[in-house]
């Protein structure tokens, strides 16, 4: 009988130390997943930079050409404003959602004007730099998230 019960604890003992418990093995496959993850939002933080770093020349010499409008009393946003011909005024909002046009105080739908290629340009760029600067905000947030996970498997 002693005999049976040695045998059945060697084999428990001989199979159970050499093999990592499922604990273990699942918290070594999350920080992989994690070091993946972190790898990846590093990687994605790098490329949003680097359009951001491309668009920003581009901003700024089309913002060259504007004049910045904004009354601190009531206004939360401001317009980048170019006078064109004819009375013609075009205001391009400051996150780049709307573009208006203006021709002599009354508001219009479109106007024929080489400016309104440069004001279109110009919105197109905001707009994208806004959404870079959103997208690299959360992106350093996920980063932040996966070196914490990934230094607690450290």
């Amino acid at each position: 009988m002693k005999k049976g019960w040695l045998w059945i604890v060697c084999i428990l003992l001989m199979t159970g130390c050499n093999r990592p418990s499922k604990v273990e093995q699942y918290r070594a496959e999350k920080h992989v997943r994690d070091s993946i993850a972190l790898a990846d939002q590093e990687r994605s933080m790098v490329y949003y930079q680097a359009m951001l770093d491309s668009l920003m020349p581009q901003a700024d010499s089309l913002i060259a050409l504007f004049k910045y409008e904004r009354n601190e009393k009531y206004q939360d946003r401001g317009n980048y404003v170019l006078t064109g011909r004819n009375g013609l005024r075009i205001l391009v909002r400051d996150d780049g959602r709307e573009m208006l046009l203006y021709r002599n105080g009354k508001r219009i739908a479109s106007a024929d004007d080489p400016s309104m290629e440069r004001a279109a340009h110009l919105q197109v760029v905001i707009r994208d730099i806004k959404e870079l600067e959103k997208r690299i905000a959360k992106t350093s947030l996920e980063i932040q998230k996966y070196q914490k996970r990934v230094a607690r498997y450290e």
